[in-house]
């Protein structure tokens, strides 16, 4: 092999990586093959491969040909194409000795990979440059006289190609290195403390407590407590759910902050944790905590990233990151308990938020401001959607926890309400029943609470306490019978409960002392 042949493939390398801004996708070790990415709208070949190579007999180009189809199939999903069309550009002396032709009529494929090949021989260099700059569609400024070049100037060339590559290479890198996670730990830090602190004061699956200490819950937000749209993303329900969120901040919220940078990150974050309970608060009436919002926000952010970069996204964590996205959404349809609201709300939010801050040194103000004006006219609807209705819990725990907390603070009108709310709408309710007869004992409306603790015991044949306190509700009305067999009742089923027996001996002595009764 010659300098000929070394000067013409380097000097095109280089005007299809400079010029054409096509991308290096893999170089031989002897760099003496160079696959590039071609960019190029409207050119019928997605890949261009440039190869050194002395072409004697025609067995030697049709084995290359196949390890070439296959090696591009094998590629194609990086590329993410679904039909893969790849030009063999081959840099040599002289074609074949032997018959060689029929490997050049039709496209050598495997599978969806499609391979065309051209011969560029030195020998036919002023007839075949022109058919080379016809297929490519651009002109190459090759020299006809490429005898007259030396061993100097091919490894300037040769330099010029890989410093031209490694730049390249460097600048991708910097879009993926643009900060440290720094935030990510601290948000880390932040949960596994919540955490500590939960489990100390009544647990972290213990729904009052979630309750105190911030978690999303309807009623409250209604009330006034908008902080709980982001206490939640620090809150976890349970060592399993810390876990996984811990894990994927770890992983996916260090990659996001990597690429958008520490302040960046912050604002998105937070953000998506926001829309996240957001929407939660208007699709979901359950309690709810978790960073799974703005971790959601987090693969949002990434998509984004994406949309600016495609093809850095898809060769480096792009099928990936889909792929997860589409399986964490799917387990959130499936899976009762997964609050798929809120993820879907946070993903949106981190789309969002970064198409508002966007990534380090891209920024462009009119595309920032659309995205941030339509973030805050969403905000601002769901919200006025969100507090212009009345939110109940689907869970009657919730809202008796809820109730017994305005209990201990003697509101008794608002544990009233809530209740009335809760049993309005959901007819199976005994807890709530049973509540409600306190609050009407306390208001001496002794109808009312004797309507409702019947319907607790109606709704819950072992609900000891209903029995017992109707016990109570018939002996103040002198209903002696019915007092003695609600009474006896509470203590088949709780034989060991003291006070139930105590009421129950007291009213069969007032039974016998006057005389009324069984």
């Amino acid at each position: 092999m010659g300098t000929n042949e070394e000067f013409l493939f380097w000097v095109a390398a280089r005007q299809l990586i400079e010029q054409e801004h096509m991308s290096l996708i893999y170089m031989g070790s002897d760099q003496r093959e160079i696959w590039l990415e071609n960019n190029r709208k409207g050119s019928p070949f997605q890949v261009l491969r440039l190869v050194l190579n002395e072409l004697t007999w025609s067995n030697l180009l049709k084995r290359d040909i196949d390890q070439t189809t296959v090696f591009g199939e094998n590629n194609r999903g990086v590329l993410r194409a679904k039909q893969l069309s790849i030009l063999n550009i081959y840099f040599t002396p002289h074609v074949p000795l032997d018959e060689y032709e029929y490997l050049l009529r039709a496209p050598a494929h495997f599978k969806n990979t499609y391979v065309n090949t051209f011969i560029f021989d030195t020998e036919s260099i002023r007839f075949k440059l022109p058919e080379l700059e016809s297929i490519l569609g651009l002109q190459l400024p090759l020299r006809t006289n490429a005898e007259q070049s030396d061993e100097g100037e091919i490894r300037y060339l040769k330099q010029e190609v890989l410093q031209s590559a490694g730049r390249e290479i460097k600048k991708e890198q910097s879009l993926l290195e643009a900060g440290r996670p720094i935030f990510t730990y601290v948000f880390l830090f932040l949960q596994i403390s919540a955490f500590i602190l939960l489990e100390m004061s009544g647990g972290s699956q213990n729904t009052q407590t979630l309750i105190k200490y911030g978690a999303k819950y309807n009623p409250l937000i209604l009330e006034g407590e908008w902080w709980r749209f982001f206490a939640p993303i620090v809150l976890h329900i349970g060592v399993l759910h810390l876990l996984t969120n811990s894990l994927s901040l770890y992983y996916i919220g260090a990659t996001a902050e990597r690429i958008y940078g520490s302040p960046r990150f912050l604002f998105i974050y937070i953000f998506a944790g926001f829309t996240g309970s957001l929407a939660s608060f208007l699709f979901n009436t359950s309690v709810s905590a978790g960073a799974s919002g703005a971790i959601f926000g987090c693969f949002g952010a990434l998509l984004y990233f994406g949309l600016l970069h495609p093809k850095t996204f898809f060769r480096t964590m792009g099928a990936n990151i889909i792929l997860m996205v589409v399986i964490n959404l799917g387990i959130g349809f499936t899976v009762p308990v997964v609050d798929n609201a809120g993820h879907i709300g946070g993903l949106i939010g981190g789309f969002l938020a970064s198409a508002i801050v966007r990534i380090p040194g891209k920024g462009k103000l009119i595309k920032q401001g659309t995205a941030l004006l339509a973030a805050s006219l969403l905000v601002f609807f769901l919200l006025q959607y969100g507090y212009g209705r009345t939110a109940v819990s689907d869970n009657e725990q919730v809202t008796v926890a809820m109730a017994q907390e305005h209990l201990k603070k003697n509101e008794y009108d608002k544990a009233y309400q809530l209740l009335r709310e809760y049993t309005d709408e959901h007819k199976a309710a005994p807890k709530s029943y049973f509540l409600m007869s306190l609050v009407e004992l306390k208001r001496n409306e002794t109808e009312l609470a004797e309507g409702h603790l019947r319907k607790a015991i109606q709704q819950d044949d072992e609900f000891h306490e209903a029995y017992i306190n109707l016990a109570i509700v018939y002996l103040n009305k002198q209903r002696m019978d019915e007092a003695q067999k609600m009474a006896e009742k509470a203590v088949s089923l709780q034989p060991d409960n003291e006070n139930y027996r105590k009421i129950l001996k007291e009213i069969k002595e007032y039974t016998l002392k006057t005389g009324e009764g069984v």
